[in-house]
């Protein structure tokens, strides 16, 4: 697929669609109330079933960012990536690096055996 596509080995500390999003960075900030569903479905932290709700309520009214926590969206994987009738990311946040580096999977801590 496509968010495997591109040059060098794919992240092994971020997730692939964060990984095309950070890749892809003229795409975003994507605005929710404007986007085709298929770009919102690339937002890391919100998924297909995020995606159709979001499109369907948008035929109702405008996304704001409450709507986000109440569908239980991953907010701090979409809030740099994003834009709703009330809420846009700072301009702080805009540089891949800075991204990768905060949205990066921490590595779980291990147990360590009894007898090391």
């Amino acid at each position: 697929g496509e968010l495997l596509s591109g040059p060098g080995d794919l992240a092994l500390d971020i997730d692939p669609k964060l990984a095309w999003a950070l890749g892809n960075r003229q795409v975003f900030p994507l605005d929710l109330n404007k986007a085709d569903a298929a770009l919102i479905a690339r937002v890391p932290g919100i998924g297909i079933r995020t995606t159709q709700r979001l499109v369907e309520l948008r035929m109702q009214r405008r996304i704001r960012y409450e709507d986000l926590t109440r569908m239980r969206c991953i907010l701090a994987k979409a809030k740099p990536f994003i834009i709703t009738s009330d809420y846009h990311p700072p301009h702080a946040e805009t540089t891949s690096e800075f991204l990768h580096h905060q949205l990066r999977d921490r590595p779980q801590p291990q147990q360590m055996g009894l007898w090391g």
